[in-house]
């Protein structure tokens, strides 16, 4: 089962990032306002982009290397 590093754009414009191993559902719960504490206050619009790991240990370690990059670098970050 692959786990998934995902970017949400947000009607604020801010981004949220997560992981899951099921986006469509997990999209879905954001977007219903179950997802997360964050995206009920600011819900999403999108999703901006994502990717996938081969387990949950390799998509949180991404996900925190995701979270302390600057804004305009988060994109680029699945690219790589």
């Amino acid at each position: 089962m692959s786990w998934f590093l995902y970017l949400l754009e947000c009607k604020s414009g801010a981004y949220y990032a997560g992981i899951t191993n099921d986006l469509e559902a997990r999209f879905s719960a954001h977007l219903q306002g179950t997802g997360a504490k964050y995206t009920r206050a600011n819900p999403p619009v999108r999703v901006l982009a994502s990717k996938p790991y081969p387990d949950r240990s390799t998509a949180s370690s991404a996900e925190t290397m995701l979270k302390r990059l600057p804004r305009d670098k988060k994109l680029a970050f699945f690219d790589q």
